[in-house]
């Protein structure tokens, strides 16, 4: 079975983040089509995400598709069965090298033990009876003697213990070489399969869509879909203000919107990461940190989304009742802990971007600066692609593990994010003032 041997580059991490949600959002807003037809790009795209269960043909109400999941399913088995083998196979060989090392090494042992025995012999039997050097001589032969002992017994054990293991390590060896070109071959199928329907796809598509009514109308299912969105589109929109704090909420509502596509990125990641350790034996290196990474982002940036939309989570047994002057009230009262904490946050997640900026972790220029030494003007009058480039640079705060992502980026979103909780909360003590004065 051929390995998957990727990893993901840190600007296309980055990249990914900004421009994804630009592409999702430029999509989701496109008008709909009001007759429903089927897409070759997205039976391509179904193809190459999810072919290898035969979801493309899903796609085109192909029951053929059916033929691709016990593929997929004998792909799986064989991979475990190779990984049960695999570990045997560890086991045994580990056992093996132990055996072949102590045999070695008592050998050498009982062989200068033996090649000992004459000389603490003869010393033995020249020194003088009932002396103390009678004694050691003594002690020295039984000490040589019970040496050879304990090693044969050491070299009996381990030779048992190889004539047990070698025939399982081969048999391991076979059980793993087998499942490997089942998993091999099943995978091969598949490619096969999916190359000949890439080729096919067009008139696949074609077809499907010569089975379809002239007019078909939406099912209720679509119907109930496009209601709750525009529902959904509405509540939110209906939460903007007017005056100078309207432009503080739509800017809340775009980067909570736009944060919003991440998730489905975390969808493609993790995709990717189940295929690549189940299907390929390549667990990634980078998934799982790229993923907590986001969403750690994502919440700090959408925490002025759930300040404006109201949907955060809080107990409101005696705010819900109250009338929206008396909220407006309440909510004056209570906005001094919030600019605390959200005052907090801004500096402290400043500091903590200054700080990330200036590990000298190579002789990047953006270091030097944000640890004083040197100035801004010389920083940018030096400032050249290497920076950007060359791989002995590297500015600022990276990861421990094996992929090492620079986090000083994920350090300024903390900024940001502080940033638009603070624009909201000022758009709200804004608002909640003219609820007092009766005019909002």
């Amino acid at each position: 079975m051929p390995n998957i041997d990727f990893t993901l580059p840190h600007w296309a991490y980055w990249a990914g983040l900004i421009l994804f949600p630009l592409v999702a959002a430029a999509l989701a807003n496109r008008p709909r089509k009001t007759e429903r037809r089927y897409s070759l790009s997205l039976g391509y795209f179904i193809l190459v995400t999810g072919g290898m269960l035969g979801l493309h043909r899903f796609y085109l109400k192909n029951l053929l598709g059916l033929l691709f999941i016990p593929v997929f399913v004998a792909i799986l088995y064989a991979n475990s069965q190779g990984h049960d083998a695999r570990g045997t196979l560890s086991n045994m060989a580990n056992a093996v090298r132990q055996a072949e090392r102590v045999i070695e090494r008592e050998t050498d042992r009982v062989k200068t033990a033996e090649a000992d025995l004459p000389d603490l012999r003869q010393k033995l039997a020249e020194v003088e009876q009932g002396s103390f050097a009678e004694r050691r001589a003594q002690r020295n032969l039984e000490r040589a003697e019970q040496r050879i002992k304990d090693g044969r017994a050491r070299i009996a054990e381990a030779e048992t213990t190889l004539a047990d293991d070698r025939p399982a390590m081969a048999a391991a060896q076979a059980q793993l070489a087998r499942w490997r070109n089942v998993s091999k071959y099943a995978f091969w199928l598949i490619l096969a399969a999916l190359g000949i329907d890439a080729l096919l796809m067009p008139m696949m598509v074609g077809r499907a869509n010569a089975r379809l009514p002239v007019h078909e109308e939406e099912s209720e299912v679509e119907r109930a879909l496009e209601a709750l969105e525009e529902e959904e589109t509405a509540e939110d929109s209906r939460h903007v203000s007017t005056g100078w704090t309207g432009w503080i909420d739509r800017l809340s509502l775009r980067a909570g919107e736009f944060v919003s596509y991440w998730a489905i990125i975390a969808v493609f990641v993790y995709y990717f990461e189940v295929i690549s350790r189940y299907v390929f034996n390549s667990p990634t290196n980078w998934a799982h940190e790229a993923m907590y990474l986001m969403f750690g982002m994502q919440y700090l940036i959408a925490g002025a989304y759930a300040m404006l939309t109201e949907s955060h989570v809080r107990v409101d047994i005696f705010y819900a009742p109250l009338s929206k002057p008396r909220k407006a009230w309440v909510d004056l009262l209570t906005s001094v802990f919030f600019f605390i904490f959200a005052g907090t946050l801004l500096v402290t997640s400043w500091i903590f971007a200054f700080d990330a900026i200036a590990v000298p972790t190579g002789n990047g220029l953006v270091s030097d600066w944000a640890r004083g030494e040197i100035g801004a003007g010389q920083m940018i009058a030096n400032w050249n692609m290497a920076q950007w480039t060359d791989p002995n640079i590297r500015w600022g705060e990276i990861s421990f593990n094996e992929w090492e992502v620079p986090l000083w980026p994920m350090k300024w979103v903390m900024v940001i994010g502080a940033l638009l909780l603070v624009l909201q909360g000022i758009s709200k003590f804004a608002k909640d003032v003219r609820a007092v004065m009766g005019r909002g």
